[in-house]
């Protein structure tokens, strides 16, 4: 399976929305029991919030392409393998916790794996988190997603994720392993193009955090 699997998988989930309106249903009881902390704007607050998650679950595959990209330009994809595999597979081999979830619903909690799964990559190894690839704005995208899915299902997720995190890179030498290739490559256009947009992710989609400075 490949990211264009993935994009396949979403644009059925699309299609299917689009007959049945459920997801955006859903967003609109979601809007008004976010933390005052999240402040959703617009003409339309719960429409904002639709276009935000389309956007986020959008954005999985082709972080896991570039990923995969910059990997194998770097000649060091067989260490990126068991995530690149891993965040592909929440999309095409859900596991049980997950396969229960139809629609765009499911898939943004897919795509919550895949993100938080690379963020994990990126804070587990040394080199990589030095170059601060994450933008503070992927992490904010996250934490809304988290508010999203709604707790504690969200917290169990995020203690999977934990789990396969050590089960691919949970020891101290993949902590201080050399990825200096790899953040080389991620350091061209092909990177740039999605800090740009995780940069106005939030923005463009009337979506603010009220967080106090230095909390985040």
């Amino acid at each position: 399976m490949t990211p264009q699997a993935v994009l396949e998988i979403i644009d059925h989930a699309r299609r299917k929305e689009a007959r049945s309106g459920t997801f955006l249903r859903q967003m609109k009881e979601t809007v008004n029991r976010l933390p005052a902390s999240i402040v959703v704007g617009g003409s339309n607050p719960a429409t904002s919030l639709f276009q935000f998650a389309i956007e986020y679950i959008e954005m999985a595959p082709r972080l896991i392409e570039c990923v995969d990209a910059c990997a194998q330009e770097a000649g060091i994809r067989e260490l990126f393998k068991p995530f690149i595999d891993g965040a592909t597979q929440y999309f095409t081999q859900p596991s049980v916790l997950l396969v229960q979830y139809d629609g765009l619903d499911g898939l943004l909690i897919r795509a919550y794996m895949c993100h938080r799964l690379m963020e994990e990559m990126h804070d587990n190894n040394r080199s990589i988190r030095a170059s601060e690839l994450i933008d503070l704005e992927a992490t904010r995208a996250n934490l809304l997603v988290h508010e999203l899915i709604g707790e504690p299902f969200a917290n169990e997720l995020d203690d999977a994720i934990t789990i396969t995190v050590l089960q691919i890179a949970g020891t101290p030498d993949y902590y201080s392993l050399d990825l200096e290739p790899f953040v080389n490559q991620v350091n061209n256009r092909a990177w740039d193009w999605m800090r740009q947009f995780w940069e106005h992710l939030l923005d463009r989609n009337h979506i603010q955090f009220s967080l106090r400075p230095g909390l985040l």
